[in-house]
């Protein structure tokens, strides 16, 4: 009798606090998330989309000064003249690797990428040092 009465107060006190922590912890209802959300999202607490580091100040975009009918328009212009970047890489170094001449000619590397082929030193597509790892 006296190893029952031991045993069940082992399990009491060990359940106790847990049950506690659940009393202390009760779910919030969705009325009271909706609410702490919308009051965050008027205090312009929330984190906006893409899990930044600390909330933004202000929303995005409100710093324009130019419509979109401006910004078209000078796009456009820009395109007449040629001063348009292309897409893809505009860096100033892949510029001036472009405008070097080169030293060899294309039999030259031909003959040199044959020999590479026979020699097993050429990479397979997609084998390269920067592809991902499956």
């Amino acid at each position: 009798m006296v190893r029952i009465r031991m045993l069940a107060a082992a399990v009491a006190a060990t359940l106790a606090p847990s049950l506690a922590l659940a009393q202390a912890s009760a779910p919030t209802s969705r009325a009271e998330v909706k609410a702490e959300t919308a009051a965050a999202e008027k205090a312009g607490k929330l984190t906006p989309a893409g899990e930044a580091e600390r909330p933004t100040t202000g929303t995005p975009g409100k710093g324009s000064t130019t419509t979109r009918a401006e910004r078209k328009a000078q796009t456009l212009e820009a395109r007449k003249k040629h001063e348009l970047q292309p897409a893809g890489s505009t860096q100033e170094y892949d510029k001036a690797v472009a405008k070097q001449k080169t030293t060899k000619t294309r039999a030259e590397r031909k003959a040199e990428t044959v020999e590479a082929r026979k020699k097993g030193e050429l990479v397979p597509a997609g084998e390269g040092p920067g592809t991902p790892k499956k």
